[in-house]
């Protein structure tokens, strides 16, 4: 009669399976409390929102002060008093900007949108500008800026000034000479004569810079020396001669310190702006690999 009782090797290799059967629950069990600690961690779960925000985009916070200063900003209320319908509103607009966000950065706008760009570029320049902007400069720093830039800060000159032309070709016939010119501006029967005429370039009081606009930089040079009921010598022009008659010239006088001080803080304030792009765009074509075509170097 043979015996029934298992045999040592036989037991052995039952004591082998339970054992891998055990190992493998343990891992899974291991496994499972894992994930489960990994999806329910602050900052990683889907299944919590942070105190300070009010919703997770694809894990990426919408703030609760954003939320809450639109609120204030669409509505006027706080959180307290706006509506169920107001507060959804806000949220639900809040979400669908951050998932337009996110499209856009996989579909990578921001490198063939020209507005998506402008917009980041004109971002970063404020973050730069940022610290300049919110600067406050001190008085004596102020005043250096003020002494260093006198051409600044001036009243605005005021002229009144008349443009005659004369025809080159007929004053060569009447052997015109400048005094001749000069005085036709103020002689109406001489400036007949001569066939003389108002340019029309100018309207009566105008300010230097409108005044510079319209007889040009060359007129205009001759046209600020000029003193008050006084003619210019002719000047030769290619539309012909000019002379210029100067009714009221109220030269610019340079403002002082306490008057030009809202206009001085703002320059400098450009101007610090200013250094800061300049030297954030160095460091950053000093660290960027910029090639350029071989034609536009």
């Amino acid at each position: 009669m043979k015996c029934l009782m298992p045999t040592d090797h036989e037991g052995a290799k039952a004591g082998s399976r339970r054992s891998f059967v055990l190992m493998t629950m343990g891992a899974l069990i291991g496994l499972g409390l894992a994930g489960y600690s990994l999806f329910t961690a602050r900052g990683a779960s889907t299944l919590s929102v942070p105190a300070e925000d009010v919703a997770l985009v694809n894990q990426q916070p919408i703030s609760r002060s954003d939320f809450l200063f639109l609120l204030q900003t669409l509505y006027g209320v706080d959180l307290s008093h706006a509506t169920r319908e107001q507060r959804q509103k806000v949220l639900n607009d809040m979400i669908r900007e951050e998932l337009f966000v996110q499209r856009g950065k996989e579909l990578d706008l921001a490198s063939v949108d020209p507005d998506v760009r402008s917009a980041l570029v004109n971002a970063v320049e404020l973050e730069i500008s940022e610290s300049a902007i919110t600067a406050q400069p001190g008085e004596a720093t102020l005043r250096e800026f003020y002494a260093q830039h006198p051409e600044r800060y001036v009243s605005e000159g005021i002229m009144n000034v008349q443009d005659f032309v004369f025809p080159a070709d007929e004053l060569r016939d009447l052997a015109a000479g400048p005094e001749a010119l000069k005085a036709a501006v103020t002689a109406p029967e001489t400036l007949t004569r001569l066939h003389g005429r108002d340019s029309g370039r100018t309207k009566g009081d105008e300010f230097y810079f409108a005044a510079q606009i319209h007889l040009g930089d060359q007129l205009f040079a001759d046209a600020r020396e000029l003193p008050e009921g006084t003619a210019s010598s002719p000047i030769a022009m290619s539309d012909g001669i000019h002379v210029l008659y100067m009714v009221r010239n109220t030269r610019p006088v340079r403002l002082d310190f306490a008057k030009a001080y809202p206009q001085v803080l703002t320059d400098y304030r450009n101007h610090a702006i200013a250094q800061l792009k300049a030297g954030d765009e160095s460091f950053l074509r000093k660290r960027a690999n910029v090639r350029v075509a071989d034609d536009l170097r």
